[in-house]
């Protein structure tokens, strides 16, 4: 399973809110949610993710072993 919890750890490091993404960054609002909860995104979400933090998708993303 992939997780998203790294990449709020950075939007909380950075000071960029979910509103900041939606209004000032133009990411989706179902994006955001999808994100909330885990579930797929595009590889362009995830460039534009990484561009607006500065920094790499490993920073944004973890890989969780399903057992």
């Amino acid at each position: 399973m992939i997780s998203y919890r790294p990449l709020f750890d950075k939007m909380k490091e950075k000071g960029i809110s979910s509103y900041a993404l939606i209004h000032k960054h133009d990411i989706n609002p179902r994006t955001v949610h999808n994100l909330k909860h885990n579930k797929g995104i595009s590889t362009y979400t995830l460039e534009k993710l990484c561009h607006i933090l500065e920094c790499t998708p490993n920073d944004i993303i973890e890989f969780i072993k399903d057992e």
